[in-house]
């Protein structure tokens, strides 16, 4: 039995869809080591909990305003860290799928970053 596989799917054609392919890892392994260099600064609660964080997710800073400690009310300034960090985080996370996104093109590849 022959399989029929059309002309356009030779060896040329599969060579030329590797280095593509090896060239799109190349890309994206490069643009992942310039997002991991990246720092964030953003800011909660009006400003007041400003947290730095780098393209590797890691707390770089936290930087608290005096007049947001109360130690009579240590919840507000507790929620206001918590959506600081998880804004954060969100943040790297948006970034690095955009990017990744303009190497990539379309393409969907779950768990890939």
């Amino acid at each position: 039995m022959r399989a029929n596989i059309p002309k356009s799917a030779g060896p040329q054609n599969m060579q030329a869809m590797l280095k593509q392919a090896q060239k799109m890892q190349e890309d994206m392994e490069n643009l992942q080591a310039e997002l991991d260099e990246r720092e964030y600064d953003v800011s909660a609660g009006g400003g007041v909990v400003t947290v730095k964080i780098s393209g590797k997710k890691e707390i770089l800073a936290i930087d608290i305003k005096p007049e947001i400690i109360d130690p009579d009310d240590p919840e507000t300034l507790s929620d206001i860290l918590v959506a600081a960090v998880n804004e954060a985080i969100k943040r790297v996370e948006d970034t690095n799928s955009a990017e990744m996104q303009k190497v990539t093109g379309q393409m969907n590849l779950p768990g890939l970053f």
